[in-house]
């Protein structure tokens, strides 16, 4: 007969294993359901999904971002397509290293073969820059992309830029900044001009270069599926149940309290309550 402590110590174990197993059972439907759509869309099928934006360890913020560890992985995947094969990426980012989008950018550009981008809910700035190099945006109406103008440290290049260009003395930190700044602004335009030329004539791509990276808006603007077709870019508007259906695989941080619920309308009609009857 098992002793209450033998009990208490199981359930030490399975308590601890239960994390495991859950991301283990997690990877797997992921990976199943990444098959699925690759064989559907007869592509290879990549996700640089950054859900958890903001997480913390020990209280010390940390964030989720496009960086070199992303462009080394996405990187091999493309070389490992046979060319004339189809490239899906999906995207759900906030950003990251321009150096580590640029790479990714480029190499889907270079693809010898149909390049289709697919943001379920967003692609801000270096997600951004990615999407421009695919033949086909696939978002929702409300889903977004955005400026991908140069941010050095908390600050955006072009405002740099403008606050050393007003008379008066500025300290030495600020004008090397700014050279920086501008240094940053022409390279990140050049690139995106460089990405829009393959979809579309060198005069409007270099116009829409400068709409994109010179900090026309804030870095954080959105830009919609109405706002991209009348840019010119090659969008479409929807996105795949299985895409859909990919993200609830990638869910929040364990112990996050969801700051959103709903509860969907009944399929089948409540029936009224009957009323009571009055005493005589």
């Amino acid at each position: 007969m098992s002793s209450p402590w033998d009990l208490l110590w199981l359930f030490f174990i399975f308590s601890s294993l239960q994390p495991i197993i859950a991301r283990a059972l997690m990877t797997i439907s992921r990976r199943r359901l990444l098959a699925l759509i690759a064989a559907r869309r007869n592509a290879t099928v990549i996700t640089m999904i950054h859900r958890q934006e903001t997480i913390s360890l020990l209280g010390i913020p940390l964030a989720r971002y496009i960086d070199i560890d992303d462009a080394e992985s996405v990187l091999r995947a493309i070389r490992e397509t046979p060319s004339g094969q189809t490239i899906e990426i999906i995207l759900h980012t906030p950003g990251g290293l321009v150096l580590a989008a640029s790479q990714i950018a480029r190499a889907l550009s270079d693809h010898d073969g149909r390049v289709v981008a697919v943001v379920p809910h967003y692609a801000m700035s270096g997600g951004t820059l990615i999407a421009l190099a695919a033949d086909e945006i696939q978002l929702d109406r409300h889903a977004a992309l955005g400026p991908v103008d140069p941010q050095l440290g908390q600050y955006a290049a072009r405002s740099l830029v403008e606050v050393a260009s007003i008379p008066g003395r500025h300290d030495d930190q600020t004008l090397l900044l700014a050279d920086v700044a501008r240094k940053a602004l022409r390279q990140v335009n050049l690139t995106v001009q460089k990405l829009l030329e393959k979809h579309m004539d060198p005069v409007r791509a270099k116009e829409l270069a400068e709409l994109l990276s010179t900090g026309v808006w804030t870095h954080d603007h959105a830009l919609m599926a109405s706002d991209l077709e009348q840019l010119g870019l090659p969008v479409k508007v929807g996105v795949p149940t299985e895409e859909r259906e990919l993200m609830d695989l990638y869910p929040q941080p364990r112990g996050r309290q969801a700051s959103v619920e709903y509860v969907p309308s009944p399929h089948v009609p409540v029936p009224p309550s009957r009323g009571t009857r009055g005493g005589r």
